[in-house]
């Protein structure tokens, strides 16, 4: 049986280095990776639904004809198994991201973004 991380690894269209290595152009790339194969290694979803999933955010119409967007369409399809599958609501997703963005605009340029920055929290 393949390793989960090299199961995600070959997700369809994934940005990937000459050696075949995924690259992430920014750590939030490598941070939803990372969450995938934790949620995945966990049996919180398997392959098939993954990859159904995943296909369908990368599939959508309005995609980016250069697929600059890979990324947020891997996160809309975390997102989207995570409320379909009840871990959590899209209310709560919702509000876990407006909180992160406005952590964002608080924190000073070059430091690490923290929900504790968030002036709302």
């Amino acid at each position: 049986m393949r390793k989960p991380a090299a199961l995600l690894a070959n997700s369809p269209e994934l940005p990937r280095s000459p050696e075949g290595d995924p690259v992430f152009a920014e750590p939030w790339q490598a941070d939803a990776f990372a969450m995938t194969v934790s949620l995945y290694e966990k049996g919180v979803f398997s392959w098939s639904e993954w990859a159904e999933v995943l296909s369908q955010e990368l599939y959508r119409p309005g995609r980016r004809a250069d697929a600059a967007d890979y990324f947020d369409c891997w996160v809309a399809a975390l997102s989207r198994l995570v409320t379909e599958l009840s871990i959590t609501s899209k209310a709560d997703l919702d509000q876990l991201s407006q909180s992160w963005q406005r952590a964002a605009a608080a924190t000073p340029h070059g430091k690490p973004i923290r929900l504790d920055n968030d002036p709302l929290r």
